[in-house]
């Protein structure tokens, strides 16, 4: 098994060019937010395209607002399928979150509050989405700043969501760690209470600490120890998936990135090369 068959990095105009022409960033597969390239053309398309022809892509999307209140846009998730079907895209995810409401789109994830009607809720539209996708989808646990109205603990809320609607789970390492600083809970612990067996995607990356009590997913920063601790801790418990490097901006020399990559590589070779051995 080779490692570098996990390892992808998300895929910026700020860097279009030089990554698809780079002999020092070597990441196996890129991700993309459709809903920025759906209906692109000209000097753009091209250039999804040459990235397209040298890696795989994954697409990580920003707007469906799986919790929102208001019905589901399926025109837009229709343009969805089609993009995803134009560049063979196998895993497209998004947000446990919702980011419009009353037909406004608000430009941030916001928290979906722990309860039951909100399960249900959110369980019906993922179904919607798939049947139209004719595919998995696949939620990520999202970093939040205060919980809204909880009933029910973060992690039954997320299992409830993900067994009871057949989707997939994007475990994102860096998030459980900013909550678990934010809310003071033992993230390890909080890892083993999650439906780990429906894990088929993670992202890494970095935040920034503003106080004492507080920390925020910037996905600016390099990452940290603790969080590279806590990702072998989790991808011990977890079958092989792509894993992610995301970095939005703030973007460093590309050896710097490439180093992320080949540490994430080398722990997932210690980790999945010895547990995985015959898969």
């Amino acid at each position: 098994m080779n490692a570098n068959k996990y390892t992808g990095l998300g895929f910026r105009k700020d860097f279009a060019e030089e990554l698809i022409d780079s002999n020092i960033l070597k990441p196996s597969f890129i991700e993309l937010a459709p809903e920025n390239w759906i209906g692109m053309g000209g000097y753009w398309k091209k250039q999804l395209d040459k990235a397209a022809e040298k890696f795989p892509v994954t697409c990580h999307g920003l707007s469906l607002s799986i919790g929102s209140p208001d019905e589901l846009d399926v025109d837009f998730v229709k343009q969805v399928k089609k993009f995803l079907k134009q560049y063979k895209v196998k895993v497209y995810s998004e947000h446990l979150s919702y980011s419009k409401c009353d037909n406004a789109h608000l430009y941030d994830l916001l928290p979906i509050p722990f309860r039951k009607d909100a399960v249900k809720h959110i369980v019906q539209r993922i179904k919607q989405v798939q049947d139209i996708l004719e595919m998995p989808i696949v939620l990520e646990n999202v970093s939040y700043y205060t919980p809204v109205a909880a009933q029910m603990k973060e992690s039954e809320f997320i299992s409830a969501i993900v067994n009871e609607s057949g989707c997939n789970m994007l475990l994102d390492v860096n998030n459980v760690y900013v909550n678990s600083f934010n809310h003071k809970y033992d993230a390890k612990q909080f890892l083993k209470e999650l439906p780990l067996d429906k894990v088929a995607y993670i992202h890494m990356a970095g935040h920034e600490q503003v106080s004492e009590t507080l920390i925020i997913d910037t996905h600016g920063q390099a990452i940290i120890d603790p969080v590279f601790e806590l990702f072998e801790y989790a991808i011990g418990l977890v079958k092989p998936v792509p894993v992610l490097l995301e970095r939005d901006f703030n973007i460093p020399e590309f050896d710097e990135l490439q180093g992320e990559i080949n540490r994430l590589d080398s722990i997932i070779a210690k980790k999945w090369q010895t547990q995985h051995a015959h898969a």
